[in-house]
């Protein structure tokens, strides 16, 4: 790993002092998809300071609280993986559509500032507010992938912090074509990131229209958008960490990531962070799932995107 870009582009932020104290702390944890945002949600949900919503907010329109608390509870004291059908952190897409609307959930765009309604602000600000209270809780952690919808989610809740968890993009391109719910097989006519810019449009076409280099190029156009919402967010509430360090070392970037919200790491929070296993077994598996044709033209599509953020090529 280059531990000086990893330092430089994982900025270490506490808490702002002339942030007004009081309300509702909000942690929202952004990527790609298939980044690794999976595992450090459900790593942070073990914390005992702070609340979030589960699959049981996608199957039933109400949950009620002292389920929600047993629910979030289960999450924290159970091994990952056991029991199978287990509570678990969630993105509650279903909930979200349901309760806020579809186009937080599944936007073929990024969402922006002026996307809010006041209508959309009252039925986003609900959502967290509620299920806060109930969990008996004034931290609340929620993870989106694709778009990052930061000016969107700011222009709702100004205080609110980010984590972005970024992912070596031959990777998240190879895993991405597996994915069952990837529908970049329909092309960019039907895919989930809308019309392609027409460089873009242009590379795609002289490279021959490989599905795999279109999941690349989506990468990119997710990392494009990723760049322009980080500029739009005071530093002290946007932290961005790469999954291949926090495998490398997961107390130490977990740390940071704890300070960067200003909780503590506390011994019922040690007691679930160990629980996790750590293991870097697929992250090259990209190197062994693309031929070397198609990794040639993954590095050459997305090479300096690559290199600004620490990969070799």
């Amino acid at each position: 790993m280059d531990d000086t870009h990893s330092m430089a582009r994982t900025r270490v932020a506490t808490v702002d002092p002339d942030e007004p104290p009081g309300g509702l702390g909000l942690t929202f944890i952004l990527g790609t998809g298939r980044c690794g945002s999976t595992l450090l949600y459900k790593v942070l949900a073990r914390h005992p300071g702070v609340g979030f919503p589960t699959n049981l907010d996608d199957r039933f329109a109400r949950v009620a609280t002292p389920v929600r608390r047993l629910g979030t509870a289960m999450h924290r004291w159970s091994w990952p993986g056991f029991p199978p059908k287990r509570v678990r952190p969630s993105e509650a897409q279903a909930a979200l559509a349901r309760e806020v609307s579809p186009l937080v959930v599944d936007p073929f765009r990024e969402l922006v500032a002026a996307d809010v309604t006041p209508w959309l602000a009252r039925r986003l600000s609900g959502f967290y507010e509620d299920r806060a209270a109930r969990e008996g809780v004034d931290h609340y952690v929620h993870k989106f992938t694709g778009w990052p919808r930061a000016a969107f989610l700011r222009e709702v809740f100004p205080e609110a912090r980010f984590v972005h968890i970024v992912r070596d993009g031959r990777a998240v391109a190879s895993s991405w074509t597996r994915m069952p719910w990837w529908r970049g097989h329909l092309g960019p006519w039907g895919w989930h990131f809308g019309p392609l810019p027409d460089a873009y449009a242009d590379e795609w076409d002289r490279g021959g229209r490989s599905m795999i280099h279109l999941a690349g190029i989506g990468w990119k156009i997710l990392m494009d958008a990723y760049e322009r919402a980080r500029t739009g967010v005071p530093a002290h509430q946007w932290l961005e960490v790469r999954y291949e360090d926090l495998i490398e070392d997961p107390r130490g970037r977990m740390t940071a990531i704890l300070q960067f919200l200003g909780l503590p790491w506390t011994s019922r929070f040690d007691h679930g962070f160990g629980r996790h296993r750590f293991e870097d077994g697929r992250a090259d598996a990209f190197r062994r799932d693309l031929t070397p044709a198609q990794l040639a033209l993954l590095n050459r599509s997305l090479g300096p995107y690559l290199v600004e953020r620490g990969y070799a090529l």
